[in-house]
């Protein structure tokens, strides 16, 4: 899926790029890199994403990225086994974070790359997700490493 082009000696770009599991002491980092990116402090929310993430360690859908000793990048998925009448297994990425200062070094694609080669293990075909429509280079980034419009629609009603 990641559109990888490798350098002339075979290596890919990513590969510089330390990519594990998810760890709960992870959180501190996530949070932080979520208030640098989008100038909200959102530790409860990350708190339950973490906690439900690494309670299903065999699944390997929610990540890191790691760079010079630290959490430099996150993201969390997680598996669907039917949803919405569909019966297909497919994964849905939740919240995806990148730290400003490690944009544009491959980061955010060796997670992607991760990923991929973790799903595809897993039998997993499809990958979705929601961006805000207005989040221009998060939908640059996932354009350029294959996601493209669904056929179905995302439609809400707000409550009074």
């Amino acid at each position: 899926m990641p559109h990888d082009h490798e350098n002339d000696d075979g290596s890919l770009p990513t590969d510089g790029v330390f990519v594990r599991d998810l760890r709960e002491t992870d959180l501190s980092a996530i949070v932080k890199i979520d208030r640098a990116s989008t100038g909200r402090v959102r530790e409860d929310y990350y708190r339950a994403k973490v906690k439900a993430a690494v309670s299903e360690p065999t699944l390997k859908t929610s990540l890191v990225a790691v760079l010079d000793d630290h959490v430099v990048g996150f993201l969390v998925a997680r598996l669907f086994y039917g949803e919405f009448g569909h019966t297909e297994a497919i994964a849905m990425i939740d919240s995806v974070g990148v730290d400003p200062a490690y944009r544009k070094k491959h980061v955010g694609q060796a997670m992607l790359r991760q990923l991929t080669m973790n799903l595809r293990a897993l039998h997993v075909e499809r990958i979705e997700t929601q961006v805000d429509w207005d989040q221009f280079d998060l939908l640059a980034f996932l354009a350029r490493n294959g996601f493209r419009p669904a056929a179905r629609m995302c439609l809400e009603h707000k409550l009074d």
